[in-house]
């Protein structure tokens, strides 16, 4: 094999596993991981939601869309995978403070969002963005994560 097919080879490779970690599967398994550490029924993944997801993703808006979805919303740089970004989110469990349903010493409505009950189908896009982030969204269906409700 000559050293350009190798690094064709090589090269193919690497998109495919950076592709990989941000599949359907990638972002359903670290939503459902973090769900079934609190005994709550898994997330199953809706098109029509991802598509959603990817419309709001393509200008990189890190607004939140008060759209149609519940949605947690991520900007990184490097390397950004959807396990990792998903992490991220559940990392503000010690902030929730289940007794009083609230959040305490941080945000925690990121992690409200990934464990709510009501929610049962789930759609997410990663974006590359012009200025070299990478923003990520998530969103929910049906939306809930209300002020004074309990996930």
């Amino acid at each position: 094999m000559d050293s350009f097919t190798i690094s064709l080879f090589l090269t193919l490779s690497f998109i495919a596993a950076a592709a990989g970690q941000n599949s359907p599967q990638d972002f359903l398994g670290g939503h459902n991981r973090v769900r079934a550490e609190v005994g709550i029924p898994p997330l199953e993944w809706n098109a029509t939601v991802a598509d959603y997801a990817q419309k709001r993703s393509d200008d990189c808006n890190q607004e939140l869309s008060m759209g149609p979805y519940g949605e947690n919303l991520f900007m990184g740089q490097g390397q950004v995978s959807a396990v990792d970004t998903v992490s991220v989110w559940a990392s503000e469990r010690p902030n929730y403070d289940h007794a009083s349903n609230t959040c305490k010493g941080g945000s925690c409505l990121h992690y409200t969002q990934v464990v709510w009950r009501a929610s049962t189908q789930l759609g997410c896009a990663l974006q590359p963005c012009r200025n070299g982030w990478i923003f990520v969204i998530c969103n929910y269906q049906p939306p809930r994560n209300y002020d004074g409700e309990r996930p």
